[in-house]
């Protein structure tokens, strides 16, 4: 059975970067997808699918459901590897009670842990608009997807909590610090 760590944390939080070192540490066993950069490559593919999530991520918008619950799914369906690490996911009450009822329906894949990388609102901020990677780095993106990343965040803090299975890391420290404990509590799990 497939063992999946769902890594959530607000954008500039640094849960792309944590889970790209994680698995490159374990790249034996562990496999990393970024929610965004899965929705990205769509989106450069110049597809139909990918016109469509450009339309919503270029304004900092969810992207509609059932196409995230679909790109998350294959995903995990594809993974080569049997512990899977999926940051950015899940960002809405909706896509979780939407990716729990997936989960609950099958039995070849297991959701061991959601992982909240911890940062404020300033450090986010400063992070976002000092890396500056593309057009959605700017200070009204960055505003409205913060406001879309904090309010669903204690509904879906509190249902994770229930399940037993939300465990919270201090993100405003030194990288190292932040991928050693949170690796460490990976391996702890498989």
């Amino acid at each position: 059975m497939k063992k999946l760590f769902l890594i959530i944390g607000a954008p500039g939080s640094g849960k792309t970067t944590d889970a790209q070192i994680i698995a490159k540490n374990c790249d034996d066993k562990i496999v990393h997808y970024s929610t965004g950069d899965l929705l990205r490559a769509e989106s450069a593919s110049g597809s139909e699918r990918g016109k469509l999530i450009e339309s919503f991520t270029s304004k900092g918008n969810l992207v509609p459901l059932d196409i995230v619950v679909d790109t998350i799914v294959g995903a995990i369906a594809n993974a080569p590897k049997d512990v899977i690490l999926i940051d950015g996911y899940p960002r809405s009450v909706e896509q979780m009670e939407a990716f729990d009822k997936v989960l609950k329906n099958q039995d070849k894949v297991e959701l061991v842990s959601v992982i909240e990388v911890e940062v404020s609102e300033e450090v986010a901020r400063d992070r976002v608009l000092g890396r500056a990677r593309g057009a959605d780095d700017n200070v009204e993106v960055f505003n409205n997807r913060m406001k879309v990343y904090l309010e669903p965040l204690s509904t879906i803090q509190d249902f994770f909590q229930k399940q037993g299975i939300l465990k919270k890391i201090n993100g405003e420290r030194s990288i190292e610090a932040i991928v050693d404990e949170m690796q460490r509590f990976i391996q702890s799990k498989i």
